[in-house]
């Protein structure tokens, strides 16, 4: 949907990642009529924006699944629902009551719902960028690039990893296979990622596979007109290295941003929201958050609590559309698909 549009629903899900998709299924199972919005032109969050490609090792049922292939079943998951979900547009304001809320959105949508799901991950999201000079037209051309949306771009290059966290070891190790050559660089000889993948590191480092430079930094680029010849870096010292390449791939984190959400009155601890836990139910009565943006003692960053959470605030919300309906629980094995 992209035309301006203005919807009245039981549950507006700000947020189209993992989270948000099965919001919108355990509402819809609830039989909550749901509606998706979300700031990027394409439903997953960062599944589908940073890396699709990689495997997630921790989603139940699934040894290994890469993060596009679980957004993609995910939404076939919610498809007999035909949810409406409004994509490219980001909420900015929030007004109203439990029951009785009305969002507007940056295209001018306008929302009309009884409950709110804050599924917004870390909010906004973008590439902490290196402060080198002519890095636009490098990021224009693809030379410079954030995120690795398919293996296969690198195919025959020279790839320079930058980053000493568990994107950049992890992306060194994917991508050994495709690229002709991969170069890993790193301040100090310490690197922030899981143990097992820094001995995968090692071993790839002593086999060949991998070059490890450690000790320099990103200090230039080189090339014209898009085109990367190489890059320089340098040691605090100041003794200088070339390294010809033709793609760079900086991983210094991301820059996260609540936006406007962090205007709306809801309490906020560092870029999250606190809720009750048994509920999922933010300070403000009727709005809730499920996945990354929640937080609450106990709390783990990951998918599959952020699915937990969604079965647990859609049952919330439940007596808040229908106050006068007992919700008697349901295994789905027992109700089915409810419009199946």
């Amino acid at each position: 949907m992209t035309d301006t549009a203005s919807l009245s629903t039981d549950v507006a899900i700000i947020g189209a990642g993992p989270a948000g998709l099965f919001a919108a299924f355990e509402c819809a199972m609830l039989k909550l009529g749901c509606v998706m919005i979300d700031a990027l032109d394409e439903i997953g969050g960062q599944c589908t924006a940073l890396y699709p490609e990689k495997p997630i090792y921790d989603i139940p049922a699934h040894p290994a699944i890469a993060g596009g292939d679980l957004i993609a079943a995910l939404d076939r998951q919610i498809a007999p629902f035909d949810v409406p979900r409004l994509l490219g547009r980001r909420v900015e304001e929030l007004s109203g009551t439990r029951g009785a809320f009305t969002l507007r959105t940056s295209t001018g949508d306008t929302i009309r719902a009884h409950a709110v799901i804050i599924a917004a991950g870390a909010g906004a999201f973008g590439p902490n960028r290196p402060p080198l000079d002519g890095l636009e037209g490098f990021e224009k051309s693809g030379a410079v690039r954030y995120y690795v949306r398919r293996r296969a771009d690198f195919a025959g290059q020279h790839v320079l990893i930058a980053g000493g966290g568990d994107s950049a070891v992890d992306w060194a190790l994917s991508l050994r296979d495709v690229a002709a050559r991969v170069s890993i660089v790193h301040r100090r000889n310490r690197f922030r990622a899981a143990p097992e993948s820094l001995r995968q590191l090692d071993e790839a480092v002593e086999r060949g596979e991998i070059e490890k430079l450690v000790g320099y930094q990103l200090h230039g680029l080189r090339g014209a007109d898009g085109v990367l010849e190489g890059v320089d870096l340098i040691t605090l010292d100041g003794e200088m290295l070339h390294v010809p390449c033709q793609t760079l791939l900086p991983f210094f984190g991301l820059a996260t941003d609540l936006g406007p959400i962090a205007q709306w009155g809801l309490d906020t601890i560092r870029g999250t929201i606190p809720v009750t836990p048994s509920t999922c139910e933010s300070s403000m009565p009727g709005i809730f958050a499920v996945g990354d943006v929640a937080s609450y003692p106990g709390k783990l960053k990951l998918i599959l609590q952020g699915f937990s959470e969604c079965a647990m605030a859609a049952h919330a919300i439940h007596p808040i559309v229908h106050p006068d309906t007992a919700l008697h629980f349901e295994y789905s094995t027992s109700k089915g698909v409810p419009s199946a």
